[in-house]
């Protein structure tokens, strides 16, 4: 490992804009990996910065932290990872992020509509979900979780 690959803490929660402290307590669920100094100081791979850069996104995506340990466990420590290593996270999270989207996009077209609650009190509910068929399939916004 050279020397111009680490970075100290500070420098990582700038790039990355994170909070020194949320640093911390991703290298202690193991999701990066310090060096230390001398002087007892913190250094990351300069490769960190794509690893919480992923953290951040697929936080937003809405995975979980366990999920997102899951995936960064497949990456190498102490290398940077590779594009062969980023693909194959890519491969194993399509299927879910393609659901997310899928979900997201019915979602945003059925607000406008009747999402399938079962409450009949809209006067476009007579029309959409008459007899309340989406109560019939079950609990919830039936035609947003289930294409009814």
């Amino acid at each position: 490992m050279n020397r111009n690959d680490l970075i100290p803490i500070g420098t990582l929660a700038r790039r990355t804009g994170l909070a020194v402290s949320a640093i911390r307590y991703y290298e202690e669920r193991g999701l990066v990996q310090s060096v230390r100094t001398g002087g007892n100081q913190r250094r990351f791979l300069r490769a960190d910065i794509r690893r919480l850069s992923f953290v951040l996104i697929a936080q937003k995506l809405g995975l979980g932290l366990n999920e997102i340990e899951r995936e960064l466990a497949a990456l190498p420590q102490g290398r940077t990872p590779t594009v062969m290593d980023w693909q194959r996270i890519s491969r194993s999270l399509r299927k879910e992020i393609d659901s997310r989207i899928q979900l997201l996009t019915r979602t945003r077209n059925k607000l406008d509509e009747c999402i399938g609650c079962g409450c009949l009190s809209l006067e476009r509910c007579a029309l959409t979900n008459k007899e309340d068929r989406a109560g019939a399939a079950g609990p919830g916004p039936r035609y947003v979780l289930d294409q009814v």
